[in-house]
């Protein structure tokens, strides 16, 4: 008896804190949405900002003390910048949780097992090759099929090489993310060479091509694609439990692990069509998440997300400050940050 309480209490403790936890993470999250949208070549007060946000949603709630020009950076530029990244952020911070569960695997995550590299050999030939055949949404829907694509191979090589085991998994995808980004430099070398900056630029990460216009279907993917994910938090603590346990609590192991990996592929592949390819946001967040809220998916989920958004906005916020005016690849900084943080991991597992 004593056992069990003694392994229960920091689980309770943990559930009791939750709710404390997401609205400081809340808090957090809007302080950092005025930051982001305040700084920058530029800078705008944050009063401005908000007094900006406040009259687009009310007009002549408040005064307009401000110019035209500031207005137009604020609305037109930034805040769509900053909705971005709040939604791939919290994306792939869900993916990576899901991953994670379903080969459990603590170092799986979207870029790692290969989904990301097939979301940009998609977006890449639609870019360059394809055209836009059916708008806007080509570069999504050829993204997806991109990352669909990827996890599949990924899993056809796991079972062809008998790479059963969650770390060879994870190998699996590692080759296939080399080779499918191999294809994808052969697209980009096969292309107009006069669009080829563009996409590499794209390939590196970056949310400065933010429009209002665009910013529903990424939205629409993370409510949607989230919510499933939520209603699933109890599969996926079974699934991190092993696939006998959840065999025998009625769970149909291949067919969930199967869904969870496309699910994946589709909110990743719509979230790099448009920021590009970000790394280790879905390695790096779970983890954080865990230390703070316990192991329960009911609650890892909610607070990856919202950690992931939080997370993104300053990577976002270091990309347009530290080379100012010019903005750095938004992937190159979620690169070095997760390259340590995947050095630390390592080093933890083993001792």
């Amino acid at each position: 008896m004593e056992r069990t309480v003694t392994q229960t209490a920091p689980t309770h403790a943990r559930a009791g804190f939750f709710p404390v936890a997401m609205g400081i993470g809340v808090l957090a999250l809007v302080l950092s949405i005025s930051i982001a949208v305040s700084v920058g070549a530029i800078a705008v007060p944050m009063g401005t900002v908000w007094g900006v946000l406040a009259n687009k949603l009310s007009p002549d709630a408040v005064a307009v003390d401000w110019s035209a020009g500031r207005e137009a950076i604020v609305w037109d530029i930034r805040f769509p910048r900053a909705l971005l990244a709040c939604f791939v952020g919290a994306g792939l911070a869900m993916v990576g949780a899901s991953l994670q569960a379903v080969t459990r695997n603590p170092l799986a995550d979207p870029h790692l097992l290969g989904i990301s590299a097939g979301s940009a050999f998609g977006a890449i030939l639609a870019l360059l090759h394809t055209g836009l055949f059916i708008g806007s949404l080509t570069v999504p829907l050829l993204a997806f099929f991109g990352a669909l694509a990827a996890t599949l191979l990924v899993l056809a090589v796991s079972q062809f090489a008998s790479a059963t085991s969650a770390d060879r998994l994870v190998l699996a995808g590692v080759a296939v993310s080399f080779i499918v980004m191999a294809l994808a430099n052969m697209l980009i070398f096969l292309g107009d060479p006069r669009a080829t900056h563009t996409v590499v630029f794209w390939m590196l990460g970056g949310l400065g091509l933010a429009q209002w216009s665009q910013l529903l279907y990424p939205l629409s993917i993370l409510i949607v694609c989230g919510i499933y994910l939520w209603l699933n938090a109890r599969n996926l603590n079974a699934m991190t439990i092993g696939d006998e346990t959840a065999a025998t609590l009625g769970l149909p192991v291949a067919r969930f692990r199967l869904s969870i990996f496309v699910i994946g592929a589709l909110i990743t592949g719509v979230m790099v069509a448009f920021s590009g390819v970000i790394g280790f946001v879905g390695l790096m967040v779970p983890h954080i998440v865990r230390m703070i809220v316990g192991g329960d998916y009911a609650r890892v989920l909610p607070a990856s997300a919202l950690v992931g958004a939080i997370f993104l906005l300053w990577a976002d916020i270091i990309a347009r400050t530290i080379m100012a005016p010019d903005d750095m690849p938004i992937g190159i900084v979620t690169g070095l940050i997760g390259g340590v943080f995947f050095v630390w991991l390592l080093r933890r597992r083993i001792g």
